[in-house]
């Protein structure tokens, strides 16, 4: 695995690009989880898009928000690896790379997510601690978690 990290503004992606990681999501947010949500949210605009590729294949992604883009502190959502590639720890390179980026590019290190309460293991590995109670967002359960 030869692994090339790029971050682009929404003007910035290529139409293979945007195409590409759209299809991840849609690939493992609605078909893997069998949920019918809308994907697209009109949030792309605002994000700087993280992008892992492999041979020019994007095999794992993040959106990245400055603080009041989504919450009051500085996000990360739609973190995605591509399901063949699960078993390389790739989601825990992703987290790094975006935290690294948040707080070296941007100078955030107050980050706030909305995580799938499954993953909540972890997001306390890369020292997100829990501030909500559960909720659910599109039928799944998911809660808030904040990084200081």
């Amino acid at each position: 695995m030869n692994l090339e990290w790029k971050i682009r503004r929404f003007e910035a992606l290529t139409i293979v690009e945007l195409y590409n990681l759209l299809q991840l999501r849609s690939e493992v947010f609605v078909v893997e989880q069998n949920c019918v949500y809308q994907d697209i949210d009109y949030k792309d605009q605002k994000a700087l898009h993280l992008i892992g590729e492999d041979d020019g294949q994007i095999v794992a992604y993040a959106r990245l928000f400055k603080p009041k883009d989504y919450f009051e502190e500085a996000s990360i959502g739609r973190v995605v690896v591509k399901p063949t590639y699960r078993d390389k720890k790739l989601g825990h390179i992703l987290m790094r790379e975006a935290i690294y980026f948040m707080k070296h590019q941007l100078g955030e290190t107050k980050i706030t997510i909305s995580a799938q309460l499954y993953l909540k293991k972890f997001y306390e590995s890369h020292e997100f601690i829990q501030t909500s109670e559960m909720y659910l967002e599109d039928d799944i359960p998911h809660i808030e978690m904040r990084r200081a």
